[in-house]
């Protein structure tokens, strides 16, 4: 079990204090941690204020397994509602593809393990011995998973209004601040995918071609090219961000070629510098 002091730290942390405390435990269980280990048959939790509950008001009782694969189950259900909800308030003239992309790129595997770090999620992670020689508290699948169960076990816990409180200051006011006006838009690879399969060419390739600096504070040159089509260069802090540099250098030149008339069936880009 986790120790009390654990728990009490990360309640801190999340700004949520439980009804339930068992439910913050089963949210960082990962099914590694279970080993041999029978997970208990049923468990019962009170309704989150009436969120599920019958008309009756009978209490909920999730058939439960003692890790958090249930819970992530349902965090991305709830999550996905909740920023479906936050979009259409916050942007009301954007139109139903600009809600998704906007939508896909809040609740993808990179934002929720952005949000999980920043919220310490690793440290408290239970995690089966293999997991936890390979690394599993930094695994960003892992992380994303955590937060997922987290948002579901608030939602159990203390109802949706909790729920969307913390959705909205661990997750959505970052990532509003970070994107900006951008989330409605593809981000610049998928953009420049699209771009190149409406033209009816090949697909992007990136590669790295230097890396430079300490282990922590590097900085990564991808190239990415479509033979006989474009090249194009960009740099970045790591290669997820060198990548996208890369990308939107490569649409501006496809762009630019387009608007000037002078783009051809199979424009090259230049060499990389």
């Amino acid at each position: 079990m986790m120790v009390e002091a654990g728990l009490a730290e990360l309640q801190r942390t999340l700004r949520h204090q439980f009804a339930e405390p068992a439910l913050l435990e089963r949210a960082l269980t990962h099914r590694s941690c279970l080993g041999s280990s029978p997970a208990p048959s049923s468990a019962s939790y009170p309704a989150p204020n009436g969120d599920l509950s019958t008309s009756l008001g009978e209490t909920v009782v999730p058939q439960a397994s003692a890790d958090n694969e249930q819970l992530e189950y349902l965090g991305d259900a709830v999550l996905g509602m909740l920023v479906s909800e936050y979009l259409v308030r916050t942007f009301p003239d954007w139109t139903e593809g600009q809600l998704s992309k906007g939508r896909a790129r809040l609740v993808n595997a990179a934002s929720l393990c952005t949000a999980a770090k920043r919220l310490g999620v690793g440290s408290y992670l239970r995690l089966g011995r293999g997991e936890e020689k390979t690394g599993g508290r930094e695994k960003p699948a892992l992380l994303a998973d955590a937060f997922e169960a987290l948002v579901a076990a608030i939602y159990l816990d203390a109802g949706l209004v909790a729920a969307r409180e913390f959705v909205g200051r661990a997750l959505l006011d970052a990532a509003i601040v970070a994107e900006g006006s951008e989330l409605g838009l593809s981000d610049h690879k998928s953009a420049l995918q699209e771009l190149l399969q409406a033209r009816g060419l090949g697909t992007a390739r990136y590669k790295v071609v230097r890396e430079a600096g300490p282990d922590h504070q590097k900085t990564f040159w991808v190239e990415v090219s479509v033979p006989d089509v474009v090249t194009a260069s960009g740099c970045g802090p790591n290669k997820k961000e060198a990548e996208r540099a890369a990308a939107q250098q490569a649409l501006e030149r496809l762009r630019t070629e387009v608007d000037s008339g002078t783009a051809s069936e199979t424009p090259s880009g230049p060499e990389l510098r």
